[in-house]
């Protein structure tokens, strides 16, 4: 019965070790993408994007995108943007709409 209470112990310890990287890699990984946003290389921009098309409807994700818009020269990376925007604008008022 000792063996199997440590084994848990160790099990339960290597998940949350196992957690707490996940979270970290997840967080480096919106940092870094976010800094791309702004980056002067093209192929940057378009990765962040496509990194920002897949992220879940937030406060700080539509700030970024509607700071992206009025910065980004070109119209192709813009229009894209607007698109990313409207979809995470209408998530997050079904989220509103569906709370109230």
């Amino acid at each position: 019965m000792n063996t199997r209470v440590r084994n848990t112990g160790v099990a339960v310890l290597a998940a949350a070790a196992l957690g707490t990287v996940a979270a970290w890699v997840i967080r480096d990984q919106i940092r870094r993408h976010s800094r791309d946003l702004f980056s002067s290389s093209f192929l940057r921009r378009l990765a962040a994007l496509g990194y920002l098309a897949k992220a879940d409807a937030s406060v700080d994700h539509i700030n970024l995108i509607k700071d992206f818009v009025a910065w980004e020269p070109r119209r192709t990376l813009r229009r894209r943007a607007r698109a990313i925007l409207a979809r995470m604008e209408q998530e997050a008022l079904g989220s509103i709409l569906s709370a109230g």
